[in-house]
């Protein structure tokens, strides 16, 4: 499987059969960040901000469902199963910025499960389902959402084979999210830098233990750090 990162928090999954899943796409411009328009099959919000929902970036005539920030199980095609569990934008029960929907995603013998907007850190067994996923995208870069040291300690809660960091500031964000630097002075986990904006991955090139995916750009061109 190809797994795209386009920043913030837009991802692009490729499977093996050709199957395009888009993940919270956003704009480019309001976040000054470059457009990074795709035609996916399947389109899946996590919630209704908008640098998460910017379907037309995602979307053509061939697009077969939209999917906005729904919970519980349901399938994709035969071999894409998906799970959605609810979690907070804030540590406030979500009255500050709402409720977001994590999605746990079966893919290519693979689970990748994409935290959203999450904003606080909850109940451990609020957490149990997706526990010891084979990939975790999470966000770091804290003012709206988790910050460093608590996207840490979700790792360390959920050990995933590998943990994929975004929602943080790059280089000519408009937004003032912490940079990644911030986060990778406490993370301990090993680091796996990646020179563009895209990985290939397999069940038998997970490692072993937890690693940090480290994309040094995003798959539209533009640098992670200065």
């Amino acid at each position: 499987m190809l797994i795209e990162w386009c920043g913030n928090s837009y991802f692009v999954l490729h499977s093996n059969k050709g199957v395009v899943i888009a993940l919270d796409p956003h704009d480019g411009g309001s976040l000054g960040l470059p457009k990074c328009k795709r035609e996916a099959d399947y389109i899946l919000i996590t919630h209704n901000h908008f640098d998460h929902n910017a379907v037309e970036e995602a979307s053509s005539k061939n697009t077969k469902e939209i999917v906005r920030w729904k919970t519980g199980e349901f399938i994709l095609t035969s071999d894409i199963n998906v799970a959605g569990y609810k979690f907070y934008h804030d540590k406030a029960g979500g009255s500050l910025r709402g409720s977001v929907v994590a999605y746990k995603i079966f893919i290519d013998n693979l689970t990748i499960t994409h935290m959203s907007d999450i904003g606080h850190i909850p109940p451990e067994s609020s957490l149990k389902p997706i526990k010891e996923s084979d990939i975790l995208i999470l966000p770091v870069g804290g003012v709206t959402t988790i910050d460093a040291l608590e996207a840490w300690k979700l790792i360390e809660l959920l050990r995933p084979k590998m943990a994929i960091p975004d929602h943080f500031w790059i280089p000519g964000m408009t937004v003032p999210y912490d940079p990644l630097e911030k986060f990778l002075s406490i993370s301990k986990a090993r680091r796996l830098r990646i020179e563009k904006g895209s990985l290939n991955i397999s069940q038998s090139s997970l490692p072993e233990k937890t690693s940090i995916v480290i994309f040094e750009e995003t798959a539209s061109g533009a640098r992670t750090s200065l």
